[in-house]
């Protein structure tokens, strides 16, 4: 390989490094504060297998796969980006049904279900950059869309807000470990009652060691915590879960894997995520 040729291999081997350090996520779900370049595009797909899915609203239990956890992230400016994140179909197979507090369109004796995933849009801005004493400070904005069908058991097609503080720091020699962290408020429509909400408590705390170039470690602890006395309206309940994984830096790609751990009574007892991540270079220009 002429020598021209391998320097720009290597330039672009470095650069793709450089950007895959910045605001790095996957199989973590808490937010960095941390801002993709303007003009590029960060393109996530995953598969997630839950064990013991639960959905108090159909009454559903079962284990549960996320096939095409989707994430799309587009940086709008130096400290803007838009995001849209959702799963292409949900399948559960069933392993029990209780009573269920809306109509269901399922065969008597059905044994699975699938449906589409309610997809959310957010928009993220970053307030400051971190300092020597000091964390960077962000927020993040975001709704719900109601794109599933409530009838096949596993979404709720109700429209839910969300707004989150994000803050993160980082440690060591060459920023080793990055930790983030999110507090932030859910506006959940209740499903089964008229013209009522939770407000719930979303939080996230996580942190990512990069080893060497090739891997790094990440683990969080994630979820909403209800407000309301007792479980809260029927569908709004507490969910939390923990997640401890790898990511590995692959031919210009991210792979990553994670196992998942249930910490609520309505959250699954446990399960894995698989994905991988693609950061494009600069691919527009954006406005002024």
């Amino acid at each position: 390989m002429p020598s021209r040729t391998r320097s720009i291999a290597a330039f672009i081997f470095v650069l793709a490094l450089s950007v895959a350090a910045r605001a790095q996520q996957r199989p973590l779900i808490t937010e960095d504060v941390d801002i993709i370049p303007p003009g590029s595009l960060r393109i996530e797909a995953g598969i997630d297998f839950m064990q013991n899915a639960k959905f108090p609203v159909s009454g559903l239990t079962g284990d549960l796969t996320r096939a095409g956890v989707i994430g799309i992230n587009i940086g709008l400016a130096p400290n803007v980006e838009f995001q849209i994140e959702g799963v292409a179909q949900n399948l559960l197979s069933i392993n029990s049904m209780g009573p269920s507090a809306i109509p269901l369109n399922l065969a008597a004796g059905a044994n699975s279900t699938n449906d589409i995933g309610d997809f959310t849009l957010w928009t993220k801005v970053k307030l400051r950059n971190e300092t020597a004493r000091l964390p960077s400070v962000g927020f993040r904005v975001g709704v719900q869309l109601p794109n599933s069908n409530q009838g096949r058991g596993i979404g709720l097609n109700q429209t839910n807000a969300y707004g989150q503080i994000l803050f993160g720091k980082k440690f060591g020699r060459n920023a080793r470990v990055n930790t983030f962290g999110n507090l932030g408020i859910g506006i959940l429509t209740a499903p089964t009652g008229l013209f009522s909400q939770n407000d719930v408590i979303t939080y996230g705390f996580a942190g990512i060691v990069r080893l060497n170039e090739q891997f790094s470690i990440a683990g969080e602890v994630n979820g909403r915590a209800n407000t309301r006395p007792g479980s809260g309206p029927l569908g709004t309940e507490s969910q939390g879960e923990a997640r401890l994984g790898m990511q590995i830096r692959a031919s210009g790609l991210r792979f990553d894997f994670a196992g998942i751990k249930g910490l609520t009574k309505q959250s699954p007892r446990s399960g894995i995520t698989v994905g991988v991540t693609y950061d494009t270079p600069s691919i527009f220009t954006p406005a002024k």
